[in-house]
């Protein structure tokens, strides 16, 4: 009897590759390792600012599963995809953001620069941009 390569290999390969992911958060999950999911923003703002607009922003554009404010994170749903948020002071005068978003396990970059950035704005202006659409 003469075995196929081709499927054991495939399956190999597959078992390799997907994983555990840690999330800003310290939890983990399942999904793909190995690809960029988060982005750090650094600001001079106390970290109930920072989490003040992130809750804005979150609520805006999907839903909060989860608001922790004693390590101060917030996880929720926004277009499908799981984000995760967590702020953390830097010194007396600077706080750092970290947003992380996944779909299914895979990574989307795209999503969590674009919720930084809102974030960025809202601490900027005060409000959230009313025209802005996250990425799909």
């Amino acid at each position: 009897m003469k075995l196929n390569w081709i499927p054991v290999f495939s399956l190999c390969c597959a078992l390799l590759v997907t994983g555990c992911v840690e999330t800003v958060d310290g939890r983990h999950r399942a999904g793909m390792p190995f690809q960029k999911d988060r982005t750090e923003g650094r600001y001079e703002r106390t970290p109930a600012e920072l989490m003040a607009a992130a809750r804005e922003v979150v609520k805006r554009h999907g839903t909060i599963s989860s608001d922790d404010t004693v390590r101060n994170t917030i996880q929720g749903i926004v277009d499908g995809h799981n984000i995760w948020i967590v702020v953390e002071a830097v010194d007396t005068k600077v706080s750092r953001i970290l947003v992380q978003a996944r779909k299914s396990g895979l990574a989307n970059i795209e999503l969590a620069s674009f919720l930084d950035k809102e974030i960025a704005v809202r601490l900027a202006t005060g409000r959230a941009d009313p025209s802005s659409t996250p990425p799909r």
